[in-house]
């Protein structure tokens, strides 16, 4: 792995998903957007989800995704493979399978080259590893690094996931543990322990090829998302109003990354997980009785990057699909459930915290 003339983490910002923009701003723009009328078009933007869904068959249909960000780790080669990991995630959330990608890079012109040649290295580990191949790209001078892909991939048109189909009664299934905003907001600040960096990296360069399959595979799934830069809460609530239901998370039962709830104590909170909690509090409540601690809270909010798979799916199905996923070396967990349908206007929250 290359050395860089200085850490990356420092040359930006913010890193990763935690510098996207805020959801509440991006919905505001995405809202007056004209509707498109295309019959093939599937799935498009304006239920939020993951990818695009394209149909070119009557048995085949284009998934496609765009997604990029600046360094959120110092090391270039590592940098790289967690955004095609992260890039590939929106195509394994829809149940697509990755076939070609396009690198995006934005790169000072007085820059490194042999940090960017080592950028492109670690992601195309990546692709590579995911059977896709990366035909080109684009390329544009920038004073912030930036990189990541866009990528299209293959999937049946009757076999799309997607986070509108959530239904009453349903358990939810995580994938992965949260944690990587802090975490690397800590890293960025010099505060981070380096075990809470090797978890988290762990973590952002584990493909969700392995659970997308699983999940494909199990009956009664009826949705799925990935967690990304929104938090929990955020892409929780693009599942629960897209399905019209309201959600109960058990915040104790979500998987943390080694070090997560230690960072928020050290005030390590980026930008992006404040702009997430003003997009997502206002629509959850507190279910009677609940007791949960400040920190714990604060995380359910954070921006991750390559984060895993929310999976909602018949109860009855839950525990195979955990068994499987465990079998497969992830981290799971049932963090909650679709508790019954959202009335917009009748005051029920579209989250419930337990």
């Amino acid at each position: 792995m290359a050395t860089t003339t200085g850490r990356l983490t420092q040359q930006v910002k913010a890193g990763g998903c935690a510098s996207k923009l805020a959801p509440g701003s991006l919905a505001a723009v995405l809202s007056r957007l004209p509707k498109q009328s295309d019959p093939n078009l599937l799935v498009g933007f304006e239920t939020s989800d993951d990818a695009g869904i394209y149909r070119i068959e009557p048995d085949l249909a284009l998934v496609q995704t765009v997604d990029f960000f600046t360094p959120l780790v110092d090391d270039p080669f590592t940098f790289g493979q967690i955004a095609a990991t992260n890039a590939l995630s929106d195509i394994y959330a829809m149940g697509g399978r990755p076939v070609t990608a396009l690198s995006i890079v934005c790169f000072p012109q007085d820059g490194d080259l042999d940090v960017l040649e080592q950028i492109m290295r670690g992601g195309m580990t990546k692709m590579e590893e995911a059977c896709c191949v990366v035909v080109g790209g684009h390329s544009v001078r920038d004073t912030e690094i930036k990189f990541g892909y866009a990528v299209t991939g293959l999937i049946h048109p009757e076999r799309v996931f997607t986070n509108t189909g959530a239904k009453a009664g349903d358990a939810l299934v995580l994938t992965k543990a949260i944690g990587t905003g802090v975490i690397t907001t800590a890293l960025k600040r010099g505060i981070a322990e380096e075990s809470w960096v090797s978890a988290a990296v762990r973590s952002m360069t584990t493909l969700n090829q392995a659970a997308s399959e699983i999940a494909a595979k199990t009956p009664g799934v009826h949705a799925m998302t990935d967690v990304t830069g929104f938090g929990l809460m955020g892409h929780g609530r693009e599942l629960a109003l897209g399905s019209g239901v309201t959600i109960e998370i058990e915040a104790e039962k979500v998987p943390r990354i080694d070090g997560a709830l230690d960072a928020i104590s050290l005030g390590a909170i980026p930008a992006g997980l404040l702009a997430n909690r003003e997009f997502s509090e206002c629509v959850s409540a507190d279910a009677e009785g609940a007791r949960i601690s400040d920190d714990v809270r604060t995380l359910l909010y954070d921006p991750q990057t390559a984060g895993g798979l929310l999976i909602s799916l018949a109860p009855e199905s839950a525990d195979s699909l955990l068994r499987q996923l465990c079998e497969a070396g992830l981290r799971p967990s049932r963090i909650g459930t679709a508790l019954g349908l959202y009335v917009a206007g009748h005051g029920r929250p579209v989250i419930v915290l337990r």
